[in-house]
């Protein structure tokens, strides 16, 4: 899906997800002490917002211009600020001070695009920060539930590991890389969907 695909589909009054954080979230970061926080493919902002309320200063970048008009409503609503980029997580160079938390939660990107934006996240990260990826693993398609459907766009850990390796970030280390379920609420009762989830750390 293009810009224009993620405009159509923010374009309601109410939220597309809740507004509450993914529910990954609270627990991968728990651990770190509050700073810098970068969301790429923020979509709607609630991740982003969850973080400015913890303290975090947060720059949340999106191509999606309604998106990101949702994310501003929604931080004002919670009356915290963040820094919101309308941009391509595949092409935005992030500044250069480094970030303490680098978060990409469901950006499904084919290959190409994939290792793009994991580069830029890498580069990214300061002193100590941390890189979390979830994302729909590929194995969700026949073993899971929901997510997209196209095998192009599914990662899995080892294909993450590899990108990160390949960004030229060599003071990266993977600290997680593993498959992780989730339950969901289907017709036919709760079902486990399966989430790629990598966690690496510039030392």
């Amino acid at each position: 899906m293009n810009a224009e695909d993620w405009d159509r589909r923010y374009d309601r009054d109410e939220y597309v997800w809740h507004v509450a954080p993914n529910r990954f979230l609270p627990g991968l970061v728990a651990d770190l002490p509050v700073g810098a926080a970068l969301d790429l493919a923020c979509g709607e902002g609630r991740n982003s917002v969850w973080l400015a309320q913890q303290g975090w200063a947060v720059t949340a970048v999106d191509f999606s211009r309604v998106g990101i008009a949702k994310g501003e409503r929604l931080a004002a609503d919670s009356g915290v600020t963040v820094e919101w980029v309308v941009a391509d997580v595949t092409t935005w160079a992030p500044p250069s001070t480094g970030f303490g938390l680098v978060l990409l939660f469901y950006v499904q990107l084919a290959a190409p695009d994939r290792a793009a934006m994991l580069a830029h996240a890498a580069r990214a990260l300061g002193p100590a920060g941390r890189l979390v990826l979830v994302a729909h693993d590929l194995t969700n398609l026949t073993e899971g539930v929901g997510g997209p459907q196209d095998p192009d766009v599914l990662p899995t850990p080892d294909l993450v590991v590899a990108d990160l390796e390949a960004s030229g970030v060599a003071e990266l280390s993977v600290q997680r890389a593993e498959r992780i379920t989730r339950t969901v609420d289907t017709p036919d009762g709760p079902r486990d969907a399966l989430d790629c989830l990598v966690v690496a750390r510039r030392a």
